[in-house]
């Protein structure tokens, strides 16, 4: 049973994709297909969390080779969540694509790209060695740029290649520190690196060193401070159901990556790396937020606002109680709903008003005030207004600070709402109830089928909201599960023991 639940996350988009393929110019049946195998993938990981919750951390060998020797999935609480997450965001993503997307771009594979992207993301949260997790993460760069990249517009080839090139660079820094980790204690298996490098043989000085390069690798790819610059500059140019997706999801397997190589092998030097990653939680918040303040563009504010929120994530680390690593966790579920949905309103807006200026938007609010309330519930869960789901979040990260006197990062953390709050502020207020420019909102009427097209539009939209509600107005199973995984995170010895069956 075990096995099975480990291998389907991996195997069902797999599949698909196989069988989007024999159908490569009917995009009507690829639809069909996609929808199908996003709903088994909802349901078999949705299982697989259960599972796990019930019996703890699961393993698997891949051709029945014994770890440290074969390759290894591993299923905790923290992954089980995070491939749970990316099929609802999947799920979303693959009902705005229908509609919200140029069937140009959809008869050039999108679909099973976005599938296989969809299994590098379960694939670099379930696998237990790091050279897979380079790997996988090879696998998300590789789909993203063609994702990117996909219809060729300037804009589009001029974000594909800012994004490959820095990305390219941190595989560069990943592959050099998984080289030294191999050439210290000659092994990749997370749990044997777990034994080893706290034994007396392995050199300390090196392997604090080797984490410095996956921090580098996996801060680039998360976009910490300052190491962001990058994905303002491209995450804006794609269509925006391809935006949504790479936007709200893999800047948090990257930051799920830290989490769990920090908690698990990089542990040793904890007088160094907790003070540098409180500094990099910090700048990584102040710069996205002050960044989002200063834009006019409904994508180019939300792009710089997942470099704030990335902020939050890396808090928790720095932070490093198991308070304080479980409201990572809900963070990163929360932000992973939270921003898909915001960029995917914003498709909305797009289609309808035909730009994402703040300047040429308005009057949204008067026609479509269901869409309105949508985002306002999204933008207060995204600014942690109580009771949305960002407000969990921050209470524990906060609470967690006040408990170990870091009073700075606290206080940080909480100015920094504060001006989520105003940048929050300034789309509604440009976008949603400020008079369209030049023209008469009364008169601005769709025709039947745009209205069809906009009516479907929403349904991925409601679809998030209902779990975006879930787990800010019923919080208290998602916490109580996010602080099981933080509890699985510090106790190193409980994923080693399952791994290596001691």
């Amino acid at each position: 049973m075990n096995h099975l639940l480990l291998l389907l996350p991996l195997l069902i988009p797999l599949y698909g994709a196989i069988l989007c393929l024999f159908f490569w110019r009917l995009v009507r049946v690829q639809q069909y297909i996609g929808v199908a195998v996003q709903m088994g993938l909802l349901a078999s990981n949705f299982m697989l969390l259960l599972y796990v919750n019930q019996t703890g951390i699961i393993t698997t060998q891949l051709g029945s080779w014994p770890a440290p020797f074969g390759i290894t999935l591993v299923a905790d609480l923290f992954s089980s969540l995070m491939v749970l997450v990316s099929a609802v965001v999947g799920m979303a993503i693959y009902l705005f694509s229908i509609k919200g997307l140029d069937k140009a771009r959809q008869t050039f594979g999108y679909y099973p790209v976005l599938l296989i992207l969809q299994m590098g993301v379960a694939g670099a949260c379930l696998t237990g060695d790091l050279f897979n997790l380079f790997v996988w993460f090879e696998v998300l760069l590789i789909c993203s740029f063609v994702l990117i990249a996909l219809g060729g517009s300037k804009p589009q080839l001029e974000g594909a290649i800012k994004y490959v090139t820095i990305n390219f660079l941190a595989s560069g820094f990943l592959l050099t520190g998984i080289g030294v980790v191999y050439g210290i204690v000659g092994t990749l298996n997370l749990a044997e690196l777990a034994v080893l490098v706290r034994t007396p043989v392995a050199h300390p000085a090196l392997i604090t060193m080797a984490g410095m390069f996956f921090l580098i690798a996996f801060g680039i790819k998360s976009a910490i401070f300052p190491m962001f610059f990058w994905l303002p500059a491209s995450y804006h140019t794609p269509p925006i159901a391809v935006s949504a997706f790479i936007a709200g999801l893999l800047t948090k397997v990257g930051m799920y990556a830290l989490i769990r190589l920090f908690t698990l092998v990089f542990v040793l030097d904890q007088e160094l790396t907790i003070p540098l990653f409180t500094v990099l939680a910090g700048f990584t918040m102040v710069i996205g937020v002050l960044g989002a303040a200063s834009q006019n563009d409904f994508r180019k504010i939300l792009s710089f606002h997942i470099v704030s929120q990335i902020g939050y994530m890396l808090m928790g680390l720095a932070l490093f109680t198991p308070l304080a690593l479980a409201g990572s966790i809900y963070f990163i579920i929360h932000n992973i709903l939270v921003k898909t949905n915001l960029f995917l309103i914003s498709g909305v807006v797009a289609h309808r008003r035909g730009s994402f200026a703040l300047k040429k938007l308005g009057s949204v609010y008067l026609q479509h005030p269901v869409l309105s309330l949508l985002f306002f519930i999204s933008a207060f869960s995204l600014a942690g207004i109580p009771p949305f789901s960002g407000f969990w979040g921050k209470f524990m990260l906060a609470k967690a600070g006040f408990e170990i006197d870091s009073f700075a990062i606290v206080f940080t953390s909480l100015a920094v709402s504060l001006i989520t709050i105003f940048s929050m502020t300034k789309i509604w207020n440009e976008v949603f109830w400020k008079r369209k420019p030049d023209t008469d909102p009364m008169l601005d009427v769709m025709s039947e089928a745009d209205q069809r097209v906009n009516r479907f539009l929403h349904v991925p939209v409601i679809f998030l909201v209902v779990f975006i509600l879930f787990i800010g107005l019923y919080a208290e199973p998602v916490i109580t599960m996010a602080q099981l995984a933080a509890e699985q995170l510090l106790n190193s010895e409980l994923y080693i023991n399952a791994v290596l069956k001691r």
